[in-house]
């Protein structure tokens, strides 16, 4: 009764584990859950308040498919303002999400024969995506030594004649990774000459600790013109349930391409939403992003410093969003199975790195309290010593 195509989709193992913990939870289990990617701050006050507005004033009709212009003028003042990108309103386009904007974007230029290279560990959704849309996923290996991040070499040994997309994630999901200015320019130079494309996804952009954050597109023409942009407001603004992602690039063919399959699938996103999000990318909630990042990054630090002192652990410190990659190879070469028996033996639940493509770590979110951080990292320590000494 199903299509091929939709029996090669997997389940979210993040939404899994996080289901999972909820189940328990509601069992009457103490459960201390670090699965899910989202921000444990509410919507700032400016951008609800913006909402209600726009609700009160009868905004609730349908809009432009792409959005309507006052949000794509302020995407695109933001795309000048934060990353000095230059677009026009028909080089953007609004979606349900960033994940939206990702399915429209492999829907409009992935097909069978096209290969796309994903470096790993990555965020889980992006090599569905591809194997639906009849692309073949080839993946470029990283981890601790390499501070997860692909180098020149790699990519150019990943290309064949049968490359469309190249997919970068700055900072990464799930390690907090985050590419430099100078890291981006070598690669762009590998690509020079080619006709690959460049997803760029950049939603953690305003979660950064360490050094800059560096826009693909903007550090070269050539990379501008071949970089598809695609970000968002779920993860710097708190806004995961609102459902506003967005997609920028040069080639306004590809862009019209998407406006096109996006018209006969959702049309438009919420219209209450892009009144939302105009207050959330024009400057007014900066102060509340800023607190947040430095909420972020002394949860970070505490959380490093904890992991790093649980014998038979080790993590890097990221630079950018809100995520532990944690290596637990001395303990375990068995992700999942580690992490069912975290949840079911101390009540902590992780997503473990199988999910992401790299077996031997598990990913740990801090976007929560910091009494929960020290209580769950007590768990984890607990349970790592009597699985090394049963």
């Amino acid at each position: 009764m199903l299509t091929d195509r939709v029996n090669t989709l997997s389940e979210s193992i993040t939404i899994a584990i996080t289901t999972l913990a909820q189940e328990l939870k509601a069992q009457g289990k103490n459960i201390l859950s670090f699965s899910a990617g989202e921000p444990d701050f509410d919507t700032p006050q400016v951008i609800k308040d913006a909402a209600v507005s726009a609700i009160n004033s009868g905004f609730t009709k349908y809009t432009a498919v792409d959005g309507i212009p006052d949000l794509k003028a302020a995407i695109a003042l933001k795309l000048k303002r934060d990353n000095g990108l230059e677009y026009k309103p028909n080089q953007i386009i609004a979606s349900n999400g960033a994940k939206h904007s990702l399915y429209n974007l492999f829907a409009a230029t992935i097909q069978a024969g096209d290969e796309v290279i994903i470096p790993a560990p990555y965020w889980v959704t992006y090599p569905e995506l591809v194997q639906y849309c009849g692309g073949s996923v080839i993946e470029i290996m990283t981890d601790d030594a390499s501070g997860f991040k692909i180098t020149p070499e790699q990519l150019k040994n990943a290309i064949t004649p049968h490359t469309k997309m190249v997919i970068l994630t700055s900072p990464s999901n799930p390690t907090g990774a985050v590419y430099s200015h100078d890291e981006l320019v070598a690669l762009g130079k590998v690509l020079e000459g080619t006709s690959i494309i460049v997803a760029s996804d950049e939603m953690y952009e305003k979660l950064i600790y360490d050094g800059e954050f560096a826009s693909a597109a903007a550090v070269s023409d050539d990379m501008f013109q071949r970089t598809v942009t695609i970000n968002g407001l779920s993860k710097s603004v708190a806004m995961t349930g609102w459902r506003f992602g967005y997609m920028a690039a040069a080639n306004t063919e590809l862009i019209q391409a998407t406006k096109k399959l996006q018209s006969q699938s959702t049309s438009n996103i919420n219209s209450i939403t892009q009144k939302a999000a105009i207050a959330g990318l024009n400057g007014a909630a900066d102060a509340d992003i800023e607190a947040m990042r430095i909420a972020f990054k002394a949860r970070r630090d505490e959380a490093v410093k904890l992991f790093n002192e649980i014998d038979g652990l080790s993590v890097l410190s990221p630079a950018g969003a809100f995520y532990l990659f944690v290596n637990i190879k001395a303990v375990s070469n068995d992700s999942m199975e580690f992490c069912k028996g975290l949840l079911e033996d101390q009540g902590v639940a992780v997503v473990p790195g199988v999910g992401f493509g790299s077996e031997g770590y598990f990913r740990f979110s801090f976007a929560t309290d910091i009494e929960s951080i020290r209580e769950g990292i007590k768990r984890i320590a607990a349970f790592v010593a009597s699985s090394r000494h049963p």
